[in-house]
């Protein structure tokens, strides 16, 4: 790497100091452009300090290359100290290697970043010709090459740079882990590869091997590791479906749409599901019309995309819940998914929600295409093309929270003397696909049918009005929220005291058991009906307070109860989380966040309460599950929630106030229970729990916050819905006027 010699070319010398300009260096004195001076020096030395390589301050053929492209070495916006450091020890230890180029040190994990990491791993193999490419010799050499607890060597490094590009991962229970770079492999990063091996679908046996290497540098990982997923654009005959349960395959996913001139005939034939699930197969419908270039993608097209695939999905007899797949089929930049991808799925979003939301959408795409169209317009679940490692919206992004299935092989299969093509898919459990079709009924209608035949034994029973509806809650409530001394279920007993045991038997004698979950016809998420109706049940018991600043037992069996626990999950996260705000907007009724008071209690919680004014103002339980879940009224639950038990958000405030710190003395048993967990605690110790009024306020405030956005998520997606589709009509009138 030659350096320049400055004195022959001044232009030179000029071009790269304002190139050092442009990038924030003050490398030049006004009227001594073009020559080298000490101000230049001064300005490159910085530059080679941030850049991680350090030296003197002059500059070769990689450094001129680096000073006028876009890159910073700087963290920027978004960066984290973390990232900057691997890059500038990136740079440090490989950048007078002849393939590797000086890399950005701007905190960001991105494409450039991953092929640097991949040249750099690529040497340590001893690879003669690195390209940044996982090809076979790369992939053969870290076969060879496990890291694991005690170790501390440089694939060490390697290694956990790879974790802190794909970290944060996920716990079972989907709380978020992250991971720091480190040249020892200890005991906490054996415990973040546990969690990432198992939210990928890995053995999680805690080291390096070669799978967990190959899931941390490319989006296909081992594209020959098990999978009990498929997708084709090829008909399952019987045979085929044979052959896919005996090399254990359990799902595949079909095509409900061919376009016209398309010569693939890949849309699924007549008979073909009931083949599917002959053979103890699961499917996923997939619809794709083109969707390979960026002219594919706009509102209207995906207006359209949304109606015709809800029209064929109910004439294939999909049921309601079932999630649909729409394409992204090409690698889409950043900027296109913002400006067409994003618009085109609230296409679908509205054009689904105009047929009564039988249908969820998901996403097929790269991982970047998934994440943000997920974010944006809260696809249910994403299909990730993972074998399409070479995507740029797959390099430098790391899987999708939410990802069911995972693309990593195509490949030919011989049958006898049948052959077809077939995508091998790693299933994540989210998405297991639909074992059968035909069900015209709604996603809660089995569960309204058993709260129907709970209510005519609570009748024959002979309990009648308002009775019979409490039993029905009574019952579905009684094991997990019905023992006076159930410590993790709040003690229930203090607070609406016990359950009609004897209606318990009558139903159980008759074939009864508890329903624990069904599916919300408006979300797709799976609630928790023990914890509905518990809190329905308390509702029902209890006065709604005169003075709506107040929180009585009602409350606390519905969302006093869960604040209280998530106050408890803050004061013991205080380490991570010091401000209990920013705790609350992470973690409180987050859409896909699992935590103590998580997006699907909120929902029972609104739920329970409208279902037990229902009941109050003399509906029985199963005509308010039918006017709540079929009806409509659940389209605006969080808004009639607030605005009915509280009303503002400075009572709302108020009520959380009191609820965590000023509940009638025959509620404090239940309340020391749900936040200190003891029993031994006494009533008057517990006004020192919750700590300083600063911090109690501002978690007071993120109970307001989370309730206010859940609102403004229904209130956006209405006002998009009936915005956007106006638009679109609009339009489509304008270009029938031009015609």
């Amino acid at each position: 790497m030659k350096e320049f010699d400055w004195d022959k070319n001044r232009d030179i010398v000029a071009i790269l100091e304002f190139g050092l300009w442009c990038k924030g260096y003050w490398a030049v004195e006004p009227g001594s452009e073009g020559w080298f001076t000490g101000a230049t020096r001064a300005a490159v030395e910085q530059l080679r300090e941030d850049m991680g390589i350090g030296g003197e301050g002059v500059i070769n053929a990689k450094m001129a290359k680096a000073i006028l492209n876009m890159d910073a070495y700087v963290i920027v916006a978004g960066g984290s100290d973390q990232v900057r450091g691997i890059q500038q020890w990136l740079n440090g230890r490989y950048w007078r290697r002849d393939a590797y180029n000086i890399g950005p040190c701007d905190g960001i994990y991105s494409r450039d970043v991953q092929k640097s990491l991949m040249i750099a791993i690529q040497y340590e193999l001893g690879i003669s010709a690195p390209n940044g490419n996982f090809g076979p010799s790369t992939q053969e050499g870290l076969r060879y090459h496990t890291v694991r607890a005690g170790e501390e060597n440089v694939f060490v490094q390697l290694f956990s740079a790879a974790c802190v590009f794909n970290s944060p991962t996920y716990t079972k229970d989907g709380d978020t882990v992250t991971t720091v770079w480190r040249s020892r492999f200890d005991q906490p990063l054996t415990d973040w590869v546990k969690h990432f091996q198992k939210f990928n679908k890995l053995d999680d046996n805690g080291i390096g091997d070669y799978q967990t290497w190959a899931q941390l540098l490319v989006s296909m990982g081992d594209p020959d590791r098990d999978a009990t997923g498929s997708d084709t654009r090829y008909e399952i005959t019987d045979s085929r479906a044979k052959w896919l349960y005996d090399n254990d395959y359990r799902v595949v996913g079909r095509y409900i749409y061919d376009p016209p001139g398309s010569t693939l005939d890949k849309e699924i034939k007549p008979g073909e599901l009931e083949t599917i699930f002959s053979n103890n197969l699961n499917v996923f419908p997939i619809y794709q019309d083109n969707a390979r270039q960026l002219e594919d993608f706009k509102y209207g097209t995906g207006y359209q995309h949304g109606l015709n695939a809800h029209k064929l999905a109910s004439t294939y007899g999909f049921n309601r819940g079932t999630t649909i797949y729409f394409a992204v089929d090409y690698d889409a930049t950043g900027e296109e998914i913002e400006a067409a991808i994003v618009p085109y799925f609230h296409g679908v979003q509205a054009a689904l929600a105009s047929q009564g939301k039988k249908y969820t959408h998901g996403v097929y795409g790269s991982r970047n295409v998934c994440s943000v169209v997920s974010d944006k317009t809260f696809a249910r679940f994403s299909f990730v093309s993972g074998m399409s490692w070479g995507f740029s919206g797959n390099l430098g992004f790391p899987i999708p929270r939410n990802w069911s299935f995972n693309q990593i092989k195509e490949f030919k299969v011989t049958n006898g003397s049948d052959t077809f093509d077939l995508d091998r898919d790693v299933v994540s459990g989210l998405d297991e696909g639909v074992s059968s079709v035909g069900d015209t009924g709604g996603p809660a209608d089995t569960f309204i049918g058993y709260i129907q035949q709970l209510y005519n034994l609570a009748g024959s029973y002979g309990a009648d009005g308002r009775k019979r509806s409490q039993l029905v809650m009574e019952y579905i409530r009684h094991r997990s929220y019905g023992n006076k001394g159930t410590l993790n279920k709040l003690g229930w007993w203090y607070l609406i005291g016990s359950y009609d045991t004897a209606f318990v038997e009558y139903c159980n004698s008759r074939g009864m058991s508890v329903e624990k979950s069904f599916t919300d016809p408006y979300t797709g998420y799976q609630l928790g009906s023990e914890h509905m109706m518990a809190t329905a049940n308390a509702h029902l018991l209890t006065d709604q307070p005169d003075n709506k600043k107040a929180a009585n037992g009602g409350d606390v069996g519905g969302w006093a109860g869960d604040l209280m626990t998530f106050w408890a999950d803050w004061r013991n996260s205080e380490e991570e989380y010091a401000d209990p705000l920013q705790f609350s907007h992470d973690k409180l009724g987050v859409p896909g966040v699992v935590s103590s008071f998580g997006f699907n209690d909120l929902i029972e919680d609104a739920d329970g309460y409208h279902l037990a004014q229902a009941v109050r103002g003399g509906t029985n339980i199963v005509d308010a599950m039918k006017a709540f879940y079929n009806g409509g009224r659940g389209l605006s639950r969080f808004k009639d929630y607030f605005t009915q038990r509280w009303g503002n958000a400075t009572d709302c405030k108020s009520s959380a106030h009191n609820a965590l710190t000023g509940l009638d003395p025959t509620l404090s048993a239940a309340q020391l229970y749900l936040i200190t967990g003891e029993k031994a605690v006494q009533p008057a110790d517990y006004q020192n729990l919750p700590g300083g009024g600063e911090k109690l306020s501002r978690f007071e405030q993120g109970f307001v916050d989370a309730l206010l956005a859940r609102i403004g998520m229904e209130e956006r997606k209405t006002s998009q819905y009936r915005a956007n589709h106006k638009k679109y009509l609009e339009a489509s009138r304008a270009r029938s006027a031009r015609n």
